[in-house]
This record gives C-alpha cells, structure tokens and sequence, in this order.
C-alpha cells in the first residue's frame, strides 16, 4: 500500500492504470451527480513555494467535492525549510491535517514532508517531477483515443519536470514516448537509462528534428521554455529553442488524427503559436479540467480509502 503520491517510478503499470481507470469511472459520475462526498471534515494542508492556477483551484475543489476543506499555504506563512525543517511541518500538519500537498521547487523537501508526515503527501510538483500533471495528461488521451499501448506522445522542448514525469508515465503504460529538444536541453542519459531499464530499450527516444518527432505522434505535446526560477534565461532560451515552436507548420507533419496538449500557462509566440492553440483549445481545456479529476480521485484514494494498493 502506497501512502503518498511522489514520483511515478513509485508505482507498478497496474497501479497507474487503475488510478485513471477509477479517476474516468469518478468523472462520469460526478457529472451525473452520483458521486459521494467522502471526506467529510477532512482537510487538506495545501503549501506552495511556487504560485499557480490549476494546481490551488483544482485540489480546492477537489476537497469542496469531497466534502472537505483544503487550507492554503504560502512559504511566507510557514517558511519551509528556512523558519521551520521540513521535518517539524510534517509532523504538526499531519496531527491537524488529513493529508499534505506540496508545491517546491526542491523535489528533496517534499520527499522529507513524506519521510516524516504520518498523512499522505502529494507531490503537486517540484523541478524534478509533476506526476498529477502527466496523470492528467494520459486521462486525457485516454479519453481522446482509448487504449493507450501503442500510441506515441512527442514531447517538443525543454526536457523538464513534466517531460520527466511523462516519459516515466508513458513507459510504464506501454506508450512510445519522444522527446524533441535543442542540444543541452535533453533528459538526463541516467535517467533515461533507468527507464529503459525498466520499461524497455524503446521506452523513451530523443531526437533533435522536431517535425521527426511528430510524424507518428498521436499527441503533441509542449510547455513553456522558461520555467519559474529561469527568467533569467528568457532571452538565450528563446533563441535555442527556434524551431521548435508548436505552430501550424510543425502540426502539418504530424498524423491528421493528433491532439496538442499544453500544461499551462501558454506563452503565445514562444513554444506556441495562438492559432496552434485556439485550433486545439478543446483538448488543452479537457487536459486542464482533468487536473481536478484526476487529483479529486487521488483524494479519495490516499485519504478515504487508506493508499494506493
């Protein structure tokens, strides 16, 4: 039984799978007004180093759903590591808390938080990973396609923590994942190393011609070049990744039946253009929406029902 929701590497194939199995079968039943309100008087302890949209809105109402409460946290309220060790936050929240979500930069903290909470924590993202956004993304495509074995996504950019996360996701859930980035932007060779150790030599594929990397994709897939922290970078950045703008032009090399997929927030003019988006506003929204899907069900999993089996 798993009791947080870290890293996807945690998870076995069947595990991932039943989770978006049952976040589906949730959906459709929360839209039919069927779906329980089980944790009454539970709450979640929300703590953001980093500021979002999704990520605060979807595990709010997530909670609301649920019948619970979610409590937001900034790092000026409790100074996470800095004021008060990661170690000391973990054991308070979790006598007052149901369950901890944490949203750093350092992937390290929130692995702490789960060393020393006694309740569940979820990693609502750190710069290593983002596994409730590629889980989301995968429920997406479920939706869009069915079966996912055997589909491929091409990532087009930075290999970051989403990439990380969904080369993870994909291997585990027999998709072809491909990454298509600039020189100096790739996944780490010993990460993907131990993907492929897992999953298979053919797990995960880097190349470096974006309009490759798209030709058989069943989804597209980009997000920002400059992450929070990377401002800095903004200019060099944007000059690296020329050509590998998700645009109308890239799109016509890929299979007519592939959806774009963005995490968000959409820098328009950068690694997307804004007719390449509003032509698949659609499936970026459902993508979005799914975040409180997939998380509400997550929710329910960790806090009601004890841990992932």
């Amino acid at each position: 039984m798993q009791k947080d929701f870290i890293d996807l590497r945690d998870f076995t194939k069947a595990q991932l799978r039943a989770l978006l199995g049952r976040a589906l079968a949730d959906k459709k039943l929360f839209r039919e007004g069927r779906l329980e309100p089980t944790l009454k008087r539970k709450a979640l302890a929300m703590i953001f180093e980093k500021p979002s949209l999704r990520t605060r809105v979807s595990f709010e109402t997530a909670m609301t759903q649920l019948g619970g409460h979610a409590l937001y946290m900034t790092q000026a309220d409790i100074g996470l590591g800095k004021r008060e060790s990661a170690k000391d936050v973990a054991r308070v929240l979790g006598r007052m808390c149901d369950a901890i979500m944490a949203r750093t930069f350092s992937h390290e903290l929130v692995a702490e938080l789960a060393r020393h909470s006694p309740v569940p924590v979820i990693n609502a993202l750190t710069d290593w990973s983002h596994p409730c956004q590629a889980m989301a993304d995968l429920m997406t495509a479920m939706e869009y396609f069915g079966e996912l074995a055997g589909r491929t996504l091409t990532f087009v950019g930075d290999g970051n923590n989403v990439a990380r996360s969904l080369a993870v996701a994909c291997a585990k859930l027999d998709m072809k994942f491909i990454l298509a980035s600039p020189v100096g932007y790739e996944l780490e060779a010993e990460f993907l190393d131990a993907v492929r150790a897992e999953c298979g030599a053919e797990a995960c594929k880097l190349v470096r011609d974006p309009k490759a990397g798209v030709a058989a994709a069943d989804v597209v897939y980009t997000d920002t070049w400059v992450s929070m922290g990377q401002e800095l970078e903004r200019q060099k950045r944007a000059r690296d990744f020329a050509g590998f703008q998700v645009n109308p032009e890239l799109l016509s090399a890929a299979p007519s039946h592939a959806i774009v997929l963005h995490c968000l927030p959409a820098y328009r003019g950068y690694e997307i253009t804004d007719e390449a988006f509003e032509a698949h506003a659609d499936e970026i929204l459902d993508e979005s929406e799914n975040r409180l899907h997939f998380q509400r069900t997550l929710l329910n999993v960790l806090i009601a029902e004890g841990g992932i089996e």
